[in-house]
């Protein structure tokens, strides 16, 4: 499915060859002057002979993608795109054609985008693209994929060779086109003026009731049609037998009947030009195999009309914008209007939620549940937030990636204008699976969540509590600017309760300046305390507070202030807010973040609102220090360099490929554990730094190789099977002589004939011996939905024991490599630790980099455990000491 930027979709599919009734007909809708400068002649007609050829296709040499709408015997051809080799193997022709009807609308860029993907893939790295000089609509359709071009002119006919190699400009525009695309997209279902309830019924108990409801008692800024063909009016309002009866124009229909008939009115809303369904419904995806197929169906009749849809098995849609004024759910709770966006996968919870939001009196800008997102997800509506004026911060509930490296390079762009707060649910059903590398075994779902979320940039929270208490100080304050906290109570226990619990997540309860101790002593009373945290006693009140707040504000030692109240008898709570929320401007003015605890009381209460700026409120110290952290990590994060992805040197991908190619044709089974020969090969390839080793299969030959190699040595015993060498005594380090080898060779054979595993050995690799160096890992591990993860962190046989490690997800950018160093502890020794000369902590950065390069052009890679790595003294590099790769 492709989305076109007015909103409606496409269906893209490989030509066949009985699709050539569908092409004629094409052919005989297309305008003359499309036919001129598609065929650089005037034809009338095209025989089947001449429409058989783009119909024949051998998905390599020649390819064709056609854009469809409809379905079965309704599906009708409106663009053709198409590429032929040429003699040249890396070149080929390519030819596009679109019905008039459809043009201009971003039918031939999605064709060329897609088609070109698939060209590259069959190593295609030039179009020749003839078209007619007066075409400025081709020229149109390649401009805006953004390749690079060369062109010529002869005779009235542009010769257009495209460069299909990606890069930036053509990523970027593909990325504009999408989001400008999904935005329009969304529109029918954020913003309708026509709303249709399909199974508006008059049972107070039932949901089409309860939906059709909400919608007249919000008193939504448009027309709503009840749909119920067993009745003549719902709620005084004329009902109708079906959509397709409903007079003029329908933008969103929300569905509220029983699964089986979802079908059939889905079709009938496509046939009335309806942009988006709303599929409440359940007994879809959720309900075992049959229910998937439904819903496979389903979703093939909305793409089929070009429309969009949310769910099935959801609770709906609200947007509490003035202008729309839209409940679309069967929740009887309309939230208060604020700029905060609420996307939910529970539509369950969903109801809890916006009955939590409105107890915390916590406004939102709109809220969505996706439920099954069969079609409409997390990832389109990141897209529309990030540009609704009415949005500020984004939170979502969710409980599985549809897309995840989708999701995370669309949430990575978000989150540069806007956070994105995310509670994600099944930590725990991740478990550990088997893996033959140190990397597979430490990898899970969970770790890849982690390291997605990190990457892009995402505030996770374990809590539904903690996503609101954070959202809170988002939605209503400036982001930190940095982590130095002071404390105003007039209590002293909760301001030290505070005060740990601040330390605890990493804020600095700051020294105040002498200027602000001053001016507290000169009205608090003898007893008060002005160091940090500032007792200024329980007789104090509401004009206390906003003089001490006020000199808070203008202490440049301070980023945030957290100001606390224990209600005593004597001080009423109102006046204290009060003159909180009379202070908030000039903390906003200055760029600090004000926070209250008001013990025992949560959210945005009415006397801490209603001026300029919003104060929030949280029961206990834990909480206030909770969402302080989080905004602080997600303000480092702004701080933080976008990164990229630097062109490494000293890479031969032709011959790697080829080695790996080589290996995967001899070998019998998969994966393929590569021997230490080819390992060498592959490393040097990309220029990673490993010591020489070599293979012998007796004692003797050890021996040689050791004089050889000189001496220390090391042997490792060599096994196909046998992962892990040091759990069966496989390893002997630091071997000075001939005898030592022999021995030790002879000793890696008894301890595997003592646990019936000789058979195993293939022999022993010898090395020479490297002392000097800290041990880290590097390594690759495959994650089915994620894609690869890369990680970094101690190594040597420990590596599992102490887990200090840290993943990422492939591809790295310079940013990505650096942090990861600096994330573990393990950097503490790579600095330097007592007295120990510094690390080269920049090779380390630059072998992670080649290790995302590898992994990009040899997607063959499924595990990779560089193991030990030793990183050497700075400015000597790092080395590869052991290797283990296995491709599949």
């Amino acid at each position: 499915m492709v989305i076109l930027k007015d909103g409606t979709t496409l269906t893209l599919r490989a030509i066949q060859t009985e699709d050539l009734d569908k092409l004629i007909s094409l052919f005989k809708r297309l305008g003359p002057r499309t036919v001129y400068l598609r065929f650089r002649q005037n034809m009338t007609q095209i025989s089947r002979e001449e429409a058989r050829q783009p119909c024949t296709i051998d998905y390599d040499n020649t390819f064709a993608l056609i854009a469809t709408t409809g379905e079965g015997d309704n599906e009708k051809f409106i663009a053709v795109g198409r590429y032929a080799r040429l003699p040249k193997a890396d070149r080929a022709t390519a030819a596009l054609v679109v019905e008039d009807a459809y043009q201009r609308r971003g039918v031939g860029t999605s064709i060329i985008e897609k088609i070109t993907a698939i060209a590259r893939e069959k190593d295609i790295r030039y179009f020749d693209a003839g078209t007619l000089t007066e075409s400025a609509e081709a020229m149109k359709v390649l401009e805006d994929a953004g390749f690079k071009k060369t062109e010529e002119a002869e005779h009235g006919v542009l010769r257009m060779v495209l460069d299909l190699s990606p890069n930036q400009i053509a990523e970027e525009k593909a990325s504009q086109r999408e989001e400008v695309a999904t935005i329009a997209s969304l529109h029918a279902f954020l913003k309708p003026k026509t709303v249709a309830v399909i199974g508006a019924s008059h049972r107070p108990e039932g949901l089409g009731y309860r939906v059709f409801d909400a919608l007249l008692n919000q008193k939504f800024n448009g027309t709503v049609y009840p749909v119920n063909p067993n009745a003549v009016s719902v709620a005084s309002v004329k009902a109708y037998p079906s959509i397709l009866d409903v007079p003029g124009e329908v933008d969103l229909a929300v569905v509220v009947i029983p699964a089986e008939y979802v079908q059939q009115v889905a079709e009938q809303c496509g046939h009335k030009g309806v942009r988006g369904i709303v599929v409440i419904t359940s007994g879809f995806g959720e309900a075992g195999f049959d229910g998937e197929k439904m819903q496979e169906n389903l979703l093939n009749t909305v793409r089929s009309y070009g429309m969009r849809m949310v769910g099935p098995n959801c609770m709906g849609i609200l947007n509490t914008a003035p202008d729309v004024s839209m409940n679309a759910s069967f929740s009887p709770i309309f939230p208060p209007t604020g700029n905060i966006a609420f996307g939910t996968q529970s539509g369950g919870l969903g109801l809890a939620i916006l009955e939590y939001a409105r107890t915390l009196n916590v406004g939102l800008s709109t809220f969505v549940s996706f439920g099954n997102k069969a079609d409409v997800s997390a990832n389109d509506l990141l897209q529309y937030w990030k540009e609704d004026p009415m949005t500020d911060v984004i939170l979502l509930y969710m409980e599985s990636f549809g897309n995840p490296r989708k999701f995370a390079k669309i949430a990575r762009d978000v989150t540069r204008h806007k956070p994105i707060i995310v509670v994600k649910s099944g930590r725990t059903a991740a478990g550990a699976r088997a893996a033959a590398s140190h990397t597979g075994a430490m990898a899970s779902t969970e770790v890849a969540t982690e390291a997605l979320f990190t990457q892009a940039g995402i505030t996770r929270v374990d809590t539904l509590e903690e996503l609101f208490d954070t959202a809170n100080l988002f939605a209503h304050q400036p982001i930190p600017k940095g982590r130095k906290v002071a404390i105003l109570t007039n209590g002293g226990g909760p301001g030290i309760l505070t005060a740990d619990a601040c330390a605890d997540r990493g804020l600095e309860i700051t020294m105040l300046s002498e200027k602000t101790k001053l001016g507290l002593k000169s009205f608090l009373p003898p007893q008060a305390s002005v160091n940090n945290p500032v007792d200024m006693t329980a007789e104090s009140g509401g004009p206390e507070y906003h003089r001490a707040l006020r000199l808070l504000a203008q202490d440049e030692n301070i980023d945030i202030a957290i100001a606390i109240l224990v209600s005593p008898v004597a001080t009423r709570t109102e006046d204290v807010a009060k003159a909180i929320r009379d202070i908030s401007p000039e903390f906003h003015q200055m760029g600090k973040t004000l926070l209250v605890s008001f013990m025992g009381q949560r959210g945005v209460s009415a006397e801490l609102s209603g001026g300029e700026f919003d104060v929030p409120s949280y029961s206990f110290p834990e909480a206030t220090a909770i969402a302080i952290a989080k905004a602080c990590e997600y303000s480092d994060w702004l701080k933080r360099p976008k990164g990229s992805i630097p062109h490494i040197a000293g890479i031969d991908k032709k011959k790697a490929l080829a080695t790996i190619n080589s290996i995967l044709q001899k070998a019998t089974k998969q994966p393929v554990r590569i021997d230490g020969d080819s390992i060498i090969e592959l490393l040097n390839c990309y220029g990673i730094n490993s010591i020489p080793s070599k293979v012998a299969t007796t004692a003797d030959e050890a021996i040689r190789i050791a004089e050889e190699i000189g001496f220390p040595v090391a042997i490792k015993l060599y096994s196909k099977t046998i992962a892990h060498k040091t759990d069966v005594g496989g390893v002997s380090l630091d071997l000075r002589s001939a005898s030592e080898v022999r021995q030790a060779f002879d000793q890696i054979k008894d301890r595997l004939s003592d646990i019936g595993r000789l058979k195993e050995m293939q022999g022993v690799v010898v090395q020479p011996m490297i002392t000097d160096g800290i041990e880290t890992i590097v390594g690759v591990t495959q994650d089915p939905s994620f894609g690869p993860l890369i990680l970094f962190g101690l190594g040597g046989i420990y590596t599992e024991l102490f887990k200090d490690v840290t993943f990422r997800i492939h591809p790295l950018t310079d940013i990505d490599a650096r942090e990861m160093v600096r994330s573990v502890k393990t950097y503490h020794l790579l600095e330097g630790w007592r007295g120990a000369k510094p690390s080269d902590i920049k090779a380390i950065e630059e072998l992670l980099l080649r290790v995302s390069a590898m992994v990009e052009d040899l997607p063959q890679i499924a595990e990779i455990d560089l193991n030990p790595v030793k990183v050497l003294e700075q400015g000597k590099g790092c080395v590869t000491v052991d290797a283990r790769i296995l491709l599949s």
